[in-house]
């Protein structure tokens, strides 16, 4: 089994920035795809940002030179910095990835998730 567990969410002001992490632990063999979708209200949840294995990432346009999805294969954690945060960037962020327990079979996991609120 594997968990994802999330840190960072919070409030901050428009114009702020943020950090979330995510670390993955448990019977992991490898992990391929890494990423942060999100959930506002009333809206369905959307891909953020992804970043696969050898570092190649993706961004939803409407964080695209905002936001910085990086990850740290030695500790299986994926990080997501938020900076000219928006109200509309309001929503859950929930961490995502597939993951190889040795079965050679990859698995896909959801964090909790994590609140981020941006209200002056």
């Amino acid at each position: 089994q594997v968990q994802l567990v999330e840190f960072g969410g919070g409030l901050v002001q428009p114009g702020g920035s943020l950090r979330l992490s995510c670390a993955a632990s448990g019977s992991i063999f490898s992990i391929n795809v890494m990423g942060w979708y999100r959930q506002g209200p009333g809206k369905q949840r959307e891909l953020v940002a992804a970043i696969t294995s050898e570092g190649r990432t993706n961004y939803a346009d409407s964080v695209k030179g905002r936001f910085t999805i990086s990850r740290d294969n030695a500790k299986n954690t994926v990080y997501l910095q938020m900076t000219s945060l928006k109200p509309e960037d309001t929503a859950v962020y929930y961490c995502n990835t597939d993951v190889d327990d040795g079965s050679s079979r990859f698995r896909n996991y959801w964090g909790q998730g994590t609140q981020v609120t941006v209200s002056s």
